[in-house]
């Protein structure tokens, strides 16, 4: 069974780091099992293990936090669904590019419940959508909107880190930083979409969603 947890109000990142990290090494010697903790941040930019300095446009803005995940800079804030997802790929195939596809069929799947259609992109990590109601890009091609941003990494076949999926952030607070590197395309959440939905929804979809995309470990 894994194990799912919220976290109320706005969770510290360096305090949250730590206490996932020390919950990791213990589904590692199996003196605790699997997990996934539901969360919001303060207002603050991540650099994964990718990031480049200059994708960081005013770092001045809010704190900014080194971490050991894959990708670029990212933003948390509230609004934003924060998912930390503490699964043992010993157990379950320990296939790194298997759970990638897996987090990114979650987050499809969970949108769907909302009809919202996320798509895949090559090169891409993340889950985006395609803007039909704006203007296409001068090549032609429609907009795309990054709504969710995935980021993990593994400590002895034990993930941690994971998605963030935006509800109603304040989209504005990603202008300090090149999202995930890719500068020429958006960000958007349920609400820009136009879509009330809350929190507490978004939780529901993504707890019926995770059974049917991850199964039960071997």
């Amino acid at each position: 069974m894994v194990e799912w947890h919220h976290i109320d109000g706005l969770a510290p990142y360096a305090a949250t780091l730590t206490a996932m990290e020390e919950r990791v090494a213990r589904i590692a010697t199996g003196e605790a099992g699997e997990a996934v903790w539901l969360l919001e941040h303060p207002p603050l930019y991540t650099a994964g293990t990718s990031a480049r300095s200059g994708d960081l446009t005013d770092p001045g803005r809010f704190e900014v936090h080194p971490t050991g995940r894959g990708g670029q800079y990212t933003y948390h804030g509230p609004g934003q669904r924060v998912a930390y997802v503490m699964l043992d790929l010993g157990r379950r195939g320990r296939d790194v590019r298997r759970f990638v596809n897996l987090l990114e069929e979650w987050v499809i799947a969970t949108l769907a419940e909302f009809n919202v259609t996320g798509e895949r992109r090559a090169g891409r990590v993340g889950v985006w959508v395609v803007r039909h109601d704006k203007p296409p890009l001068p090549d032609g091609t429609p907009r795309e909107d990054k709504i969710a941003a995935i980021g993990v990494k593994l400590r002895r076949w034990v993930s941690f880190h994971g998605i963030s999926i935006n509800v109603e952030p304040d989209l504005s607070h990603y202008t300090g930083i090149v999202p995930c590197g890719i500068s020429d395309h958006g960000v958007t959440s349920l609400v820009d979409l136009g879509l009330p939905v809350t929190m507490p929804d978004l939780d529901l979809a993504l707890r019926r969603s995770f059974e049917k995309v991850f199964g039960a470990a071997d």
